[in-house]
């Protein structure tokens, strides 16, 4: 009897569907619900408040995301096996910017423990008054934003890699390849519209808003085509030795 030595192309795409999946319903949770219900902006003190009120709270959400870092590493190697038979090169692109995307992401929650940490007190913290605390909470928490923001800009990569894919090898609809580029790229402009303009806070939700609805829409697209399309559009190509598969 032959056994299955590797994973084939039709579990890597079932496997990065249901992975996308559940990021979404754990950065619903982490994100949505916990990060943005408990920290104010421009607030600290309240910010501080609500953490320490909500202990408990706060902790799943650094779950929650430390979650979503370790199921990146997954879609990372589904993808590549999924995908490699359009390029070998190309695919390994989009796995290496998936992972650059988490491994920086990664001390964005170590900044977010340290919040948890700066407002529940204790020893730790012994030798900072409430106000300093309050302070740093707040520097914390800007600190998870902005180490996030730079790990998007790998992440938009990813997605303009894995966009040029769909769109080269005909495996995908170009639309949807087309769509992951434009997501990608509004990921990357958001990061340098906030690093480049110090008056971003007065029209950034207009930048929010174009990457928001380009990753949803094209996200969950590719998701649908993972979990559809995927498997036996890549399995109808002609074998090739991936070495020999230009970029």
């Amino acid at each position: 009897m032959n056994v299955p030595t590797d994973l084939s192309p039709r579990s890597a795409a079932r496997l990065a569907g249901l992975g996308y999946i559940a990021i979404v319903l754990l950065a619903m949770g982490a994100n949505f619900l916990v990060r943005n219900q408990l920290v104010v902006l421009d607030d600290p003190a309240a910010t501080m408040a609500n953490i320490a009120e909500n202990e408990t709270t706060f902790r799943f959400g650094i779950a929650g995301f430390a979650a979503i870092a370790m199921i990146d590493i997954g879609i990372a190697w589904a993808l590549h096996v999924l995908l490699r038979r359009t390029g070998e090169r190309r695919s390994l692109l989009a796995a290496w910017l998936r992972l650059a995307y988490t491994v920086a992401f990664i001390p964005a929650i170590t900044f977010m423990y340290l919040a948890l940490q700066l407002a529940v007190g204790g020893d730790i913290v012994a030798g900072l008054d409430a106000g300093q605390r309050e302070a740093w909470t707040g520097l914390a928490m800007e600190a998870f934003d902005i180490t996030w923001l730079l790990a998007l800009v790998a992440f938009g990569l990813h997605l303009a890699v894995l966009g040029r894919i769909l769109v080269a090898s005909h495996i995908g609809p170009r639309a949807l390849g087309y769509g992951l580029g434009i997501a990608g790229a509004a990921y990357v402009a958001d990061t340098v519209a906030h690093l480049l303009l110090a008056n971003y806070a007065d029209f950034g939700g207009a930048f929010l808003a174009i990457v928001a609805t380009a990753s949803i829409v094209t996200e969950v697209w590719f998701t649908v085509w993972l979990l559809t399309r995927a498997p036996r559009a890549v399995e109808v190509l002609p074998g090739r030795e991936p070495d020999l598969v230009a970029a």
